[in-house]
């Protein structure tokens, strides 16, 4: 019997399209192939439908069957490493970066980031907030989890939400932007740009320096509000 780390080896390299392992059989041996196929066909649908739900913006843009032969090819380069799904695609935007087929849609990979980063926003673990009252200017600040700051050379952010559900997808803005991602208390993950003296701001509260640093960069009264208002500071206890 080989080792298990083996056996599994073998048995991710036949779904990506190699020989069928030898302890894979059936009834009829002979159908061992054929049965194996019907599986690795169901498996590889299976995961371009979850990159899809992933990445419902890029698909929107590329269009499905493009996205299908897109994902595959995805799927064979970087197959999940766990059996939770939510853990896998974050290989995705850095794929499309060197994907010679969307070379001519350079915001493609920065718009994939948006949509990596909203979905590690609604899974983040959950914080205790800090009232208000217990803000200090010479300490650090815990941001929740779910805050993030994504920097684009494209209006990626305008791209994201002209490609929303009944929206036309006819783009309105140019120019580099800046996103900010967080999870709300409903759990509604929105998309905010930024200017970029507000994502610098809260880029370093993220680097952990104090709050009395980061006001220097700009006023820091409509960030600090927002964030409190969501309950996205947090008191440092709560962390596990």
């Amino acid at each position: 019997m080989q080792p298990l780390s083996e056996l599994t080896r073998s048995f991710r390299q036949a779904l990506s399209g190699g020989d069928i392992p030898a302890f894979v059989t059936a009834t009829d041996p002979a159908e061992a192939a054929q049965r194996f196929a019907v599986y690795r066909n169901n498996v590889a649908h299976s995961l371009r439908q979850a990159l899809g739900r992933r990445f419902p913006v890029v698909k929107r843009l590329v269009g499905t069957t493009f996205f299908d032969a897109m994902a595959t090819e995805f799927i064979a380069r970087h197959p999940p490493q766990s059996p939770v799904l939510q853990e896998w695609g974050e290989a995705f935007a850095p794929f499309l970066e060197g994907f010679p087929p969307v070379a001519t849609l350079p915001y493609l990979p920065d718009v994939a980031r948006i949509e990596w980063a909203r979905g590690r926003a609604y899974h983040a673990a959950d914080l205790t907030p800090l009232p208000a009252d217990q803000l200090q200017e010479d300490h650090p600040l815990i941001l929740h989890p779910s805050v993030q700051v994504l920097h684009s050379h494209h209006p990626a952010v305008s791209i994201w939400h002209a490609n929303q559900p009944a929206r036309d997808g006819k783009l309105r803005a140019g120019g580099a932007e800046y996103a900010l991602i967080r999870r709300k208390p409903d759990f509604e993950v929105p998309v905010m740009a930024l200017s970029p003296t507000d994502a610098a701001f809260i880029d370093v509260l993220l680097q952990g320096k104090p709050l009395g640093v980061a006001a220097i960069i700009t006023d820091p009264v409509p960030m600090l509000s927002l964030l409190l208002k969501d309950g996205l500071i947090c008191k440092k206890e709560s962390i596990q």
